[in-house]
């Protein structure tokens, strides 16, 4: 059964609604609709606020409404709904916010007197709506002024209607038994329609106050803060305050900013950004703001109290973005304002940040945490803040003066300025990828130009103060050639070697890019000059010729513009032929250079790193942030972003890498730890890896494919691994410095064990491409006559080559051969010792060095096997039976470039091998090796002077 609290709030509700509709039509509607529309800023803004608040009324009315119809539903049809289904009680919210919205419109309108400044363009008519207006008041005159009639014909029916609300729903309240359903529902609606009360009156004092301040402002004043979203919350000429040190004349406190006068200046300051301190005095506090530091200063205690709290409150509540509910400062502590927001400000300041704007999060009133910059001229920067200057990861885009083109800088910055590791794209077309210091290159980095560059260029090595200074690698593609050596001030200075496509090198010193003083030239043929050059590198002076067959030319040298080259000098034709190597085998650039100091800018970052104990914060800065692929490295500017790990992922990984790294100590598990992270981009020990793979192919790769560069490529990769093992070293200490262990010291023969037994057949596989060309260009004459001698002796069948070789023919393994009834011996071809044949081959399928060895360790026990089975017994082969043996598998085996394949096993074999097993078959190889190249098998040779058909 229906109460009789419900029946007046059906008919209250009806009168609400019947209100708001004549309110909209006698006052807003008419208000809205005068002609001719004003000219003047301030007429057109006080319509838009009318027109706000006539579609708050309306959207008011709308919500009455529904809840009058909810009433009429439950009043009506009492056994089908109950009391808890009434809108006024199940969404409260929905009612209070179309209020609340009312109210704020309402208020606007208040502060900036709307309604008395709209209402003087139709006087007349307004003063002939007298009686009309008389009957939306309850009470109070019509005889004053038309405004302030309609102010309180907007507010006093709205005003009385939520009174009536609180009073209709504390009577129904108390109807109610104990237990009821809508007990709750009812006592919440008490509790927020009076907060609404409550609300709505200072909302209206502070509307009223906020208009009673435009009068006493003068008129300049007044055009600059007059706006229909201020409320006056506090003025210093009611509770005086002195501000130093900018000695402001008049402080006024609005809910959404602190303003400070000072004659006709005024300071603005955003609520958002200002920050509040206590100071050591009690009538001081303090007050922060991105640009400005000032101090409030009250006359007692009490008035910086009042202050302190309302200047507090009020930071709150712009933080929040809306007034409080149900009234400011109604509960019984102030909340205090969280020192970390995330607001807008454009700076005013002369200065750095001159005009520009930040977005992102503050802290005690400086940009900390992420945030945006951007400035007038397009300049952007996005990234880390700490204290109000750029540090951590950020990307900055720097516009070019004279073209449509930016700068793109994805790095890491320190206190404002990059340093550490970033990723720089030019405009100009050219990317840097490396080390920065205060703000310029520094450490290593590679320098070249972008796929579409017009021309094409790369610098690999060490800079110092934004030049190229030490070791460093500049390829020319326009000029073919690549320079290896010492720079400084961005010019070749010092020991260095220039190689051309057309395979000719230069070695020397160098000072203002060019080559100067005694140097040496070494052509494709293996001829050698030694003596001066001139600038563009062409003979002057004293110098000397050798030729490849061993002729020198000794004289001076001259060149004319028409005559050509002028020598002076002996021509000496007597001289013994040399050793074809001794010419061949010149290696460049070994002693110029020493391998322990060319990459130290790649390895200091890591030992730097590794020193401060892997802090987590550093990994990225040091080490480099990892990017998926080239294509997401080079987004467009728009995008300011780079897909690289996060900062975060970063840190737990690396606390993961030491954890790890301590289990993993025996020899088996720590080969496999290490192939692991060696192959990992994320791991500290791949990344370095993946640097050094980098300058490897940067030096010989393309126009460094140069045979003279061969011994400084070997060495070079022995000294990586030399130097990735003391990086695993430096990683392991600092693993256990954090679970109080130290790390035994490590003696120079266990440390070349586990370097070239343990992680140079590791990282090998990285450098092997590059490398083996290198002994290919340097063996090519060999492995030539190599090829041509296998040649020859593939046109033997089997048993006619052991014959030829002088095995002994109790060792041939004849009945091994499986004959059909139309075959003979004399005619099979590739038959005999088929097993030692495929385990030499397998020398061709690996890159390590300790695999190539025990293949032919394998080859070698093949071998004997199959003479342990012709002689029906165990047999040990002397070194005068295994020879011709091993010579005749080599030669079946067919292995290309074996001379290549055998130097580099020599060269990066385990030191431990040498004078053992492995060292004697390896020498027995090399003896094969080059007795096919030597042995003239032309057929005349064989006995009895065979015919090639008679072979077949």
């Amino acid at each position: 059964m229906c109460s009789s609290e419900e029946a007046d709030l059906l008919r209250l509700e009806e009168v609400f609604s019947t209100t708001l509709g004549c309110t909209i039509r006698l006052i807003l509607q008419p208000l809205l609709s005068a002609d001719p529309e004003p000219s003047d800023p301030c007429g057109r803004e006080c319509l838009q606020l009318l027109e706000q608040l006539r579609e708050n009324a309306q959207r008011l009315r709308e919500v009455t409404e529904q809840s009058l119809r909810s009433l009429q539903q439950r009043l009506y049809h009492p056994p089908s709904m109950g009391l808890e289904a009434l809108l006024i009680l199940n969404n409260t919210n929905h009612i209070l916010q179309a209020h609340m919205e009312y109210i704020k419109s309402y208020t606007d309108c208040v502060v900036v007197q709307a309604f008395q400044k709209v209402s003087k363009r139709r006087s007349e008519y307004w003063r002939s709506q007298r009686k009309a207006l008389r009957q939306l008041l309850s009470c109070g005159s019509t005889e004053g002024l038309v405004g302030t009639t309609m102010c309180q014909a907007l507010h006093q029916p709205h005003a009385q209607h939520v009174q009536k609300y609180v009073l209709l729903l504390l009577r129904l309240k108390d109807t109610l038994g104990k237990h009821h359903p809508a007990e709750e529902l009812v006592m919440n609606a008490v509790t927020q329609f009076g907060n609404l009360q409550c609300f709505m009156k200072e909302a209206l004092d502070q509307a009223v106050a906020t208009q009673a301040l435009w009068h006493s402002l003068s008129s300049r004043l007044r055009d600059v803060l007059c706006t229909p979203t201020h409320r006056l919350l506090q003025d210093s000429q009611d509770i005086p305050v002195v501000v130093t040190p900018l000695r402001a004349e008049r402080v006024l406190l609005f809910d959404d900013a602190l303003v400070l006068l000072q004659g006709h200046n005024v300071h603005t300051f955003d609520l958002k950004l200002v920050w509040v301190e206590p100071g050591q005095d009690k009538h001081v506090f303090h007050v922060l703001t991105p640009e400005e530091e000032f101090s409030f200063c009250a006359r007692d205690p009490q008035g910086q109290v009042v202050w302190w709290w309302k200047v507090t409150q009020a930071v709150c509540q712009a933080l929040r973005g809306k007034k409080d509910f149900p009234v400011l400062g109604s509960g019984l502590e102030p909340p205090v304002p969280t020192d970390c927001r995330c607001v807008a400000y454009t700076f005013h300041h002369e200065g750095r940040l001159y005009q520009a704007t930040y977005e992102g999060e503050w802290c005690r009133a400086k940009p900390h945490g992420k945030g945006t910059l951007k400035w007038p001229d397009g300049q952007n920067h996005v990234g880390d803040f700490c204290q109000g200057l750029e540090h951590g990861f950020g990307i900055r885009l720097v516009p070019q003066a004279s073209e449509d083109k930016f700068d793109c800088y994805k790095c890491h910055w320190q206190e404002g300025i990059m340093c550490d590791y970033g990723i720089c794209e030019y405009g100009t077309d050219k990317v840097y990828k490396g080390y920065f210091q205060a703000g310029l290159r520094h450490g290593f980095g590679v320098l070249e130009s972008t796929p579409q560059a017009s021309q094409p260029f790369r610098y690999t090595g060490h800079w110092e103060r934004g030049q190229k200074s030490g070791y460093g690698i500049e390829e020319d593609s326009d000029r073919g050639e690549r320079y290896i050596g010492m720079w400084q001030a961005d010019q070749r200075h010092g020991p260095g070697v220039v190689v051309t496509q057309a395979g000719i090198c230069y070695q020397g010193t160098f000072q203002g890019n060019k080559m100067t003083g005694p140097g040496i030239q070494l052509c494709d043929d293996d001829s050698l000059y030694e003596g001066t050059f001139t600038r563009d590198l062409v003979f002057l002076g004293k110098g000397k010729v050798t030729f490849p067959n061993g002729f020198t030319l000794d004289g001076s040298f001259s060149s004319g513009t028409d005559k050509g080259m002028c020598i002076q000098g002996m021509l000496d034709t007597a001289a013994l032929l040399p050793d074809p190597s001794s010419t061949r085998k010149r290696q460049l650039g070994l002693g110029a250079f020493p391998v322990e100091s060319r990459w130290q800018g790649v390895y200091s970052p890591f030992r730097d790193f590794v020193r401060s104990g892997c802090p987590e914060g550093l990994q990225e800065a040091l080490l480099g942030f990892h990017v998926q692929s080239s294509r997401e490295l080079r987004k467009s500017h728009e995008d300011l972003c780079c897909e690289r790990s996060h900062p975060k992922d970063c840190a737990s990984s690396m606390e993961d890498i030491l954890k790890e790294l301590l289990q993993h100590r025996e020899h088996k598990a720590l080969q496999q730890y290490l192939r692991k992270a060696l192959s990992s981009p994320r791991h500290p020990l791949g990344r370095l890896l993946r640097t050094l793979m980098l300058t490897f192919q940067a030096t010989y790769a393309g126009i460094g494919a140069n045979k003279h560069l061969q011994g400084m490529a070997q060495e070079e990769v022995k000294q990586h691994a030399q130097e990735l093992w003391a990086a695993y070293r430096g990683l392991l200490k600092v693993a256990l410095h954090r679970q109080g262990r130290t790390l035994e010291e490590e003696g120079m023969e266990t440390r070349d064990k586990q370097v070239h037994g343990l992680l140079l057949p590791l990282i090998l596989p990285s450098f092997y491409s590059e490398l083996f060309t290198l002994y290919l260009l340097l063996h090519e004459r060999e492995d030539g006559l190599y090829s041509q001698g296998i040649a020859n002796l593939s046109l033997f069948p089997d048993t006619k080559l052991l014959e030829f070789l002088d095995v002994q023919k109790h060792l041939w393994p004849l009945k091994d051969l499986k004959l059909t009834s139309n075959q003979r011996y004399s005619l099979l071809q590739d038959e005999c010792f088929l097993s030692a044949t495929k385990c030499l081959q397998k020398i061709m399928t690996t890159m390590d060095p300790w695999e190539k060895l025990e293949a032919l360790e394998k080859t070698y026990g093949e071998i004997e096997a199959t003479v342990s089975r012709v002689l029906g017994r165990e047999h040990k082969l002397p070194m005068d039976d295994l020879l011709p043996l091993l010579i005749y598998v080599v030669s079946r085996a067919r292995i290309q470039h074996l001379g290549a394949e055998i130097h580099l096993i020599r060269d990066m074999m385990d030191p431990i091998h040498t004078g053992g097993l492995h060292d004697f078959l390896l020498t027995a190889l090399e003896s094969c090796y080059e007795h096919i190249q030597k042995e003239d098998m032309r057929l005349h040779r064989l006995p009895g002077h065979w015919d090639s058909r008679e072979l077949w």
